[in-house]
C-alpha cells in the first residue's frame, strides 16, 4: 500500500519508501437548506484565498467551498492573486459585511497587524489556513489549521538520501533549490526543515549551490531552473518546494538534453495528480504528501469559535487519502 506521506520512485515504477477586493477575484459559495446553528441565521464565513497558483491550491480552494457547502454555512470567497494588497483589501471588505468569521491563507508571514486589529476591533474572529503570520499580538487570530511545512523540509531531506541511494549515487551532492514564495511559510519553514537534516547529517557531502524563487508556479520553475542550469550545469539533485515548480524544471531540464529522475534527481512537495505522472515517466524521484483538504476541519473549528468554544493556537492538518486519490488518478492501471 502506498504511503501517504512520502512517494518514491525507481526508474520505472513507484514504490512505498518511509515515514502533501478591487483586484480580487470573488465567488460567492452556495449553501445548503440547513442552518449552522439549528435553525438560526446561517453563519457567515469571509475567506481569502491566496489565488490559483497551483494543482495544490485549486484542491485547496475546492475543498474549502464544498465544506462550507455541506456546513450549511455562506461563504463569501476572494481569490487574492497572489498579492498581499488584495487580500488586506478582502479583509477590510469581510469586515465591512459584518462576517462572523474571517480565514485566510496568508501570501507572505508579515504586514497583517493592522488589518488584523481591524477585525478584532469589530469582534469578528480570525482563523488562519495553511500558512502562518509573524506578530507580536497573538490575540489577533484565534488558530492555524495547517500542515507542518518544517517538517516537510525534513522529510524531503530523508527521502533524499533514499533517492540517492536507490540512484546508486557516491560522493559530493550539489543541489539546486527552488523556494516558494519569498517570504512565504511554506518556503520559509521547507527550506529550513531541509537544511536542518543537511547540516545534521550531510555537512560534508551536500550542498545546495543555487536557490531562488519559482513562486510555486511551473512557468517560474521552469525560467529558474534554466538559470540554474547555465550557471551550474553540473547538479546532482533538485528540491523544489512544490510539484509544478519541479514539472516546470522539467521542461528546462529536458531542454538542455539532460534526463530529469537520472541526470538530475528530483524530490517535490505536495502531491497532486501532475507529480504523480511525472513520477510514473520516471521524472520526478520522490515526493513528500502536504494535503490541501482543509475545508472540513476549517468549518469545524470555524463553528467552535463563533460558538465561543476553545481551540488549540495550532490544529494540524489531518492525513487524508488526497495523496492515494491523486496517485491513483495519474496510475489507474497500478495495484495500490
Amino acid at each position: 500500500m502506498l504511503n501517504r506521506r512520502n512517494f518514491l520512485t525507481a526508474a520505472v515504477g513507484v514504490a512505498a519508501a518511509g515515514g502533501l477586493a478591487a483586484c480580487a477575484k470573488e465567488d460567492e459559495g452556495g449553501s445548503s437548506n440547513s442552518s449552522s446553528s439549528g435553525g438560526g441565521k446561517k453563519l457567515t464565513l469571509g475567506f481569502s484565498q491566496v489565488g490559483s497558483e497551483s494543482g495544490w491550491r485549486t484542491a485547496n480552494s475546492d475543498s474549502v467551498k464544498a465544506s462550507a457547502k455541506e456546513a450549511g454555512y455562506t461563504l463569501k470567497f476572494l481569490d487574492a492573486q497572489q498579492k498581499q494588497e488584495n487580500q488586506i483589501s478582502a479583509i477590510r471588505s469581510f469586515i465591512a459585511q459584518k462576517v462572523d468569521v474571517i480565514a485566510f491563507s496568508p501570501v507572505v508571514v508579515t504586514g497583517w497587524d493592522a488589518v488584523l486589529k481591524e477585525a478584532k476591533a469589530k469582534k469578528i474572529p480570525v482563523v488562519l489556513t495553511d500558512r502562518s503570520v509573524e506578530t507580536d499580538d497573538k490575540s489577533l487570530f484565534v488558530t492555524l489549521v495547517g500542515s507542518d511545512f518544517t517538517d516537510e523540509g525534513r522529510r524531503a531531506a530523508k527521502i533524499l538520501e533514499k533517492v540517492l541511494e536507490k540512484a546508486g549515487h557516491k560522493g559530493a551532492v550539489k543541489i539546486a533549490q527552488l523556494e516558494g514564495t519569498t517570504g512565504a511559510a511554506p518556503a520559509i519553514e521547507r527550506a529550513k526543515g531541509f537544511k536542518e537534516v543537511m547540516d545534521a547529517d550531510h555537512k560534508d557531502d551536500w550542498k545546495i549551490v543555487v536557490s531562488q524563487t519559482g513562486d510555486f508556479t511551473r512557468a517560474g520553475g521552469k525560467q529558474v531552473m534554466a538559470a540554474f542550469l547555465q550557471s551550474n550545469p553540473d547538479i546532482d539533485v533538485l528540491f523544489a518546494h512544490n510539484d509544478d515548480m519541479g514539472i516546470g524544471a522539467i521542461q528546462a531540464i529536458e531542454a538542455v538534453g539532460k534526463k530529469p529522475g537520472k541526470d538530475i534527481l528530483i524530490v517535490t512537495v505536495d502531491g497532486v495528480k501532475d507529480g504523480f505522472v511525472a513520477m510514473s515517466e520516471g521524472k520526478i524521484n520522490a515526493i513528500v504528501e502536504c494535503n490541501p483538504l482543509l475545508g472540513p476541519q476549517l468549518m469545524e473549528v470555524v463553528q467552535k469559535v463563533k460558538d465561543g468554544e476553545t481551540v488549540e493556537p495550532w490544529i494540524k492538518t489531518e492525513e487524508s487519502d488526497f495523496m492515494q486519490d491523486q496517485a491513483k488518478a495519474a496510475l489507474p492501471n497500478r495495484k495500490y
